[in-house]
């Protein structure tokens, strides 16, 4: 039995790809690495933003840092807000609410970001624990972030009480390093493809047959 939910915040919670995608475009014009088709650029939305520029423009630290400084600059102030609720979210959080589950946010996304995003869309209130990643680069391994997750909820001990909810392989794969299951949606940024190759608890389709997924 199930007592805590962990749910990924970009492709899960949000659909975010727009502002993350004309922030990633603007810095990589920044850098002198140009990219006009914004499609290619969803490779970025959930995997830490500094690994993510290193491997695209194949470019070092350094660059791939002034990159994500660039990133900021307009995530900011305009990507954050380019952004929705996925169809039946707020209703799913309620009824988990209601049916007594312990919610909490794990993402990879700087924590403060995470809660301006939470706060925007007026999704603050249903959890308990809000966990991202650190603005000077630290704890951006999904792994990482669900241990500090799983540490403020006070479930270190008991990880099989705990589910991850995510739209990435990484997300799976991070949930399964830490010990935890993972659920994963396929309405998010990852390819059927490679959530299937991740091999996860189950992968469900929408909101409303996540919320099945708990009875």
């Amino acid at each position: 039995m199930y007592k805590a939910i962990m749910f990924d915040l970009d492709g899960t919670l949000t659909e975010s790809g727009e502002g993350i995608t004309k922030s990633v475009q603007y810095a990589l014009e920044k850098i002198g690495r140009p990219e006009p088709d914004l499609e290619k650029l969803k490779v970025f939305v959930g995997p830490p933003l500094l690994d993510q520029f290193m491997k695209y423009a194949d470019t070092d630290e350094e660059t791939a840092r002034q990159a994500v400084a660039f990133y900021r600059e307009r995530y900011g102030v305009t990507g954050i807000y380019e952004n929705s609720v996925y169809p039946g979210i707020p209703e799913l959080l309620e009824e988990l609410r209601r049916k007594g589950y312990l919610l909490a946010v794990a993402s990879s996304k700087p924590e403060n970001y995470v809660n301006q995003v939470l706060d925007y869309f007026h999704l603050s209130g249903y959890f308990d624990v809000i966990v991202g990643s650190e603005m000077n680069g630290n704890r951006t391994r999904k792994a990482q972030v669900i241990e500090e997750t799983l540490e403020r909820l006070k479930l270190s001990g008991h990880r099989n009480q705990v589910l991850m909810v995510g739209d990435k392989e990484h997300d799976v794969l991070g949930a399964r390093e830490a010990g935890v299951p993972c659920v994963a949606v396929s309405y998010g940024y990852g390819t059927m493809e490679e959530l299937e190759a991740a091999e996860p608890l189950k992968i469900v389709s929408s909101a409303e047959e996540l919320l099945h997924f708990f009875g």
